[in-house]
């Protein structure tokens, strides 16, 4: 049941498991200006304080208007099931994978919930439940700040910068100069893309641009390596999509090897007698690859 309540009686201590999003925030103060607000914050009420855990845009929104009574539903009486009520009723629909991730790290390390507890009271997968704690258990202070804080766009972690994680040789303190130095740039989830596989695959010169605040530069670098790749000839092209699926799938075998889910017998089999093989050209691979190098680099 909704009803209206003091905003100066909300307690904001999970505010840091939603993420910000400034544009959408300015939107919507501009939105609460004119119609107040619509939809009623939510929360669990608890003794000696009123918990809010969903609503915190509103919140600050009603705060830089001076409006000081809110719209309020109560998810319960306990913040365990306040908050599994909360990612029951939303998370296919507002929470985002890692503002799932943080409520699940909260309701296991927090408050002692097994991963089968959790995903028995919200119905899910085990699966599901421990795929989500791994993604916030990897995910560093530093990175976990400039996603949260909106400054870095959750997509680019996920989809460009996890991969190189898994990569032997990136270190998570390298993942954090790149997260630092691209935060807060107004960078498009493209850009970023183009800078994080030009620092984790491409020359040390470009990486250290990247850190050094240059990203004009280095965006620019960008671009004339795609222009100038639509000069190729075909063989010329097909040779460079086979350079980048080697570059690729070289990546994923390095990530894979040492994963602990590698058991079966018929897997080592046919493993060894392909690493047999490959191994077998790897010096030939490796001088054509050179040679490859100082000729494009004296072109």
């Amino acid at each position: 049941m909704t009803k209206e309540i003091e905003i100066s009686s909300l307690d904001l201590r999970y505010e840091s498991c939603r993420m910000k999003n400034p544009e959408v925030e300015g939107r919507l103060l501009s939105l609460i200006s004119q119609r107040g607000i619509q939809e009623p914050l939510e929360g669990v009420d608890l003794p000696e304080a009123r918990v809010l855990l969903n609503g915190f845009k509103r919140y600050r929104c009603a705060r830089k208007l001076q409006i000081h009574t809110v719209p309020y539903i109560c998810l319960g009486n306990e913040e365990v099931m306040g908050i599994v009520n909360l990612l029951r009723a939303l998370n296919s629909k507002v929470l985002s994978i890692l503002e799932q991730a943080r409520f699940l790290d909260e309701l296991n390390k927090g408050r002692g919930l097994s991963v089968a507890e959790i995903a028995s009271e919200l119905s899910r997968s085990k699966p599901w439940v421990s795929m989500r704690l791994g993604l916030i258990a990897e995910m560093s202070p530093a990175v976990s700040k400039e996603i949260f804080s909106g400054r870095f766009p959750v997509y680019s972690y996920i989809y460009d910068l996890r991969p190189f994680m898994r990569m032997n040789g990136v270190k998570k303190e390298q993942i954090d100069q790149f997260v630092r130095a691209v935060s807060g740039k107004k960078l498009s989830v493209r850009e970023i893309g183009q800078l994080a596989h030009g620092c984790f695959r491409g020359p040390e010169s470009f990486r250290n641009e990247i850190l050094k605040g240059n990203l004009a530069l280095s965006l620019e670098q960008v671009r004339e390596a795609v222009a100038d790749s639509q000069g190729c000839s075909e063989f010329e092209r097909v040779l460079i999509k086979d350079l980048e699926l080697t570059q690729k799938y070289m990546q994923r075998v390095m990530g894979k090897s040492q994963d602990p889910r590698i058991k079966t017998r018929a897997f080592h089999a046919q493993s060894h007698l392909l690493t047999a093989g490959i191994l077998s050209r790897t010096t030939a691979f490796t001088q054509t690859l050179k040679q490859l190098h100082d000729r494009n680099g004296q072109a």
